[in-house]
């Protein structure tokens, strides 16, 4: 079976991941040799677990119920059963109310220095809580990571609401229509704990790897809202 058709089945299985490497710059890190998506989002927005619910590894990705838990830049290698291979970056939170300026200066430098420098970085996943919406934070975040950077073209932006599963299933629809809206891209909705929106969210991470350009269609009863 080809690959785009794996992806249209929404069949996305993982046959490695494993933690690579982490530093606190990106200067320090392995140089890039295949395709990177970075996960990035608020503190406490669910990041880690998501990223485990992703790659259906229990540990892999450390959790942890104390806000601003990530304070470098991990590195882990995945490899799918379509044969691709990939990096995914777990980046420190940003939006914590408790760190001082210097510690919040310092997470965003760390950050803003893997994604302006950092050619192989092909996507950005923006965690937004589904419970919060699009926040100021966030739509900074997003205004920067379409900016023009030094390592070359800006990475596709994916956004995705976690923690759908605490909203009320009516809710869902008019939440990420309100979230794509906001974000100017389709919301994936995305529960760690169930499940939901594993295969939208997979979809939208690989949208670039359909080499005639294509993107994937949203996958509206995935979780995905057009």
């Amino acid at each position: 079976m080809t690959r785009r058709e794996l992806r249209a089945r929404g069949d996305v299985r993982v046959v490695l991941a494993e933690f690579e490497a982490a530093a606190t710059k990106a200067t320090a890190l392995p140089p890039g040799t295949c395709e990177e998506v970075a996960f990035v989002g608020r503190s406490n927005v669910g990041k880690s677990s998501l990223m485990n619910a992703l790659l259906e590894r229990n540990k892999l990705v450390r959790t942890s119920s104390t806000p601003g838990c990530t304070r470098q830049i991990n590195i882990f290698a995945v490899k799918l059963r379509d044969g691709r291979e990939l990096r995914l970056a777990d980046l420190p939170g940003y939006g914590y109310a408790k760190l001082s300026k210097a510690e919040r200066a310092s997470w965003g430098e760390r950050l803003e220095g893997y994604v302006q420098s950092r050619a192989t970085l092909r996507c950005v996943v923006l965690l937004v809580d589904a419970r919060r919406g699009y926040e100021p934070d966030d739509a900074q975040m997003a205004e920067f990571v379409r900016s023009d950077r030094p390592a070359g073209p800006a990475p596709r932006l994916v956004v995705v609401a976690t923690k759908i599963d605490k909203l009320p299933k009516a809710s869902w629809r008019p939440t990420l229509t309100a979230i794509t809206r906001d974000a100017g891209v389709p919301a994936v909705g995305f529960s760690a704990a169930t499940g939901e929106g594993r295969a939208a969210l997979w979809a939208s991470i690989l949208g670039d790897a359909d080499r005639e350009g294509r993107a994937p269609d949203a996958l509206a009863s995935s979780g995905a809202v057009g």
